[in-house]
């Protein structure tokens, strides 16, 4: 059975699903509003430079998930890359996460793990039992000296709240380590597209049974027009936000070029109030293996988004969960389309999760046909 199907979005999300449903024989339609795939992984050489890009702020690709590595690595070559984080702080640089090296730069000490393990314990808020919120929670972890150097100002130009509002589940992605291995990702599988990320969606795009429209956006009035519909759109754009708009972070780059090297570093965080931005990338070390005499940075500053801007972050608070709790109601109502990827669904992804949630929503499609199940709104992963 050929269906007519529409798939909102041109990044990793709509691109693998539509990749997957076209193999099975679908006639597929991709809408990108953009004048370019690929989404916020969006990468291409600077014209003056030929230094790789990252348009949309820097995208490391790390995985624990074996078939979802070897799935990217069949769409392009990857090179090995680690991403080794630096932080400016109190006029001192650190490295990131925070380790053995930076635990004992940061107290002039000499700890083994061991006695770091202890030092740390001995600074962390035993009064905190369940921390209620990122406060609390980097409290309780690494104690108050380390959360005001590393994490209370950068949190609050990141997220334009007071740490104190934010879910505590923000920092437990985040490691503490007591030896020296400052690998910010913990992952097995780490690297880095060595033609960027736009030729891999273009690859998973260039299947004769897809069609791709850029500069066009999808409405709800669409949808009659297919099948099935896959929305990787915003949640609540989708309904014309009629409930209200969920709120948004959205990033503003500032593009700069020099000669030699800038920082040394792939990103440095600036963690206090130093400077307005949260951090600089500087884009040739996300290349190490290829050589360029000037460079380009992007100084990164992050604000709340406007109906103008490009939605970076989902801000998931407590007293927003109410609106977000009665958006995915509606969308349940709806017949015919389901909510994909990190705007769809109003969560942060990585890619990898990402890549893996896509190719789950095409199987439970594949399968929902042969079944005669109706595909839901969400799939629950």
């Amino acid at each position: 059975m050929t269906l007519k199907i529409g798939i909102a979005g041109a990044g990793f999300s709509g691109a693998v699903i539509a990749n997957e449903l076209a193999k099975a024989g679908h006639k597929i339609t991709v809408y990108e509003p953009r004048n370019h795939v690929a989404g916020n992984c969006y990468s291409s050489r600077d014209v003056d430079s030929k230094i790789m890009l990252h348009h949309f702020g820097p995208h490391i690709f790390h995985t624990d998930k074996a078939h979802v590595w070897n799935y990217v690595c069949q769409l392009g070559q990857f090179m090995p890359f680690t991403n080794r984080v630096k932080a400016r702080t109190q006029g001192q640089i650190y490295s990131l996460p925070i380790n053995l090296h930076t635990i004992n730069q940061f107290f002039n000490a000499q700890m083994s793990p061991i006695e770091a393990k202890n030092f740390i314990a001995n600074q962390a808020d035993s009064r905190i039992k369940e921390p209620k919120n990122f406060e609390d929670q980097a409290k309780k972890m690494i104690g108050e000296s380390l959360y005001q150097a590393f994490f209370k100002d950068y949190t609050i130009k990141q997220w334009g709240r007071s740490p104190d509002s934010l879910p505590a589940s923000i920092l437990k992605r985040l490691p503490v380590r007591f030896n020296y291995d400052d690998n910010y990702f913990s992952h097995p599988f780490q690297g880095m597209p060595l033609e960027g990320y736009t030729p891999l969606i273009e690859k998973l795009l260039a299947h004769p049974n897809i069609q791709v429209k850029l500069n066009s956006t999808f409405s709800a009035a669409m949808k009659s027009n297919y099948d099935h519909v896959f929305f990787s759109g915003p949640l609540d754009a989708y309904f014309d936000y009629q409930l209200g708009r969920l709120p948004y972070r959205t990033l503003d780059f500032v593009k700069e070029t020099h000669q030699g090297d800038y920082q040394g570093n792939a990103v440095i965080n600036y963690c206090d109030n130093s400077q307005a931005y949260t951090r600089i990338s500087e884009h040739k070390h996300f290349t190490p293996w290829e050589e360029h005499a000037s460079t380009v940075i992007f100084k990164e500053y992050s604000r709340e988004a406007t109906p103008d801007d490009t939605p970076y972050y989902p801000v998931r608070l407590s007293d927003d969960n109410a609106l977000l709790e009665r958006y995915i109601a509606l969308a349940k109502q709806q017949e015919n389309i389901t909510f994909v990827g990190r705007l769809g669904t109003y969560r942060y992804l990585d890619m990898d999760v990402t890549i893996d949630e896509a190719l789950t929503v095409s199987k439970c499609f594949q399968e929902s046909i042969i079944s005669k199940q109706t595909m839901p709104a969400f799939i629950e992963q």
